[in-house]
């Protein structure tokens, strides 16, 4: 499967969960693509995926990551001893765990395409 397949099918599964997303249309470009599957994905409320679905998305988002590159703290400049200041894409860091400054339901962020910080933009 394609990098472009994987993301195809990541939208047509999260558009077939919910009736009144069925009928919406696909956007053959890219970056309209990866807008509307980022909305998807934001709106949708945590329940179980298929073994399947889990799969390619990750695989899409491994491809996405490599991509985008990776951060590295070899990468970065201490402004004292232990101590990095850093401003970027979240996503690209190389981390175990990432704080998210969540909600009071602590979900996170559910607007379409906001650039908050738990909703960065996938480029």
């Amino acid at each position: 499967m394609t990098h472009e397949e994987k993301r195809l099918f990541l939208i047509r599964s999260l558009l077939a969960e919910k009736p009144d997303f069925r009928a919406t249309e696909v956007p053959n470009d890219t970056q309209k693509q990866k807008a509307l599957l980022r909305s998807l994905m934001n709106i949708r409320m945590p329940s179980p995926l298929s073994d399947e679905y889990i799969q390619i998305e990750s695989e899409y988002l491994k491809e996405e990551t490599a991509a985008k590159g990776i951060t590295r703290l070899t990468d970065l400049t201490p402004v004292e001893s232990g101590v990095y200041l850093w401003q970027g894409d979240i996503t690209t860091l190389e981390c175990d765990v990432i704080v998210n400054a969540a909600n009071s339901q602590m979900l996170g962020c559910f607007v379409p395409l906001h650039n908050c910080i738990d909703n960065p933009m996938l480029n």
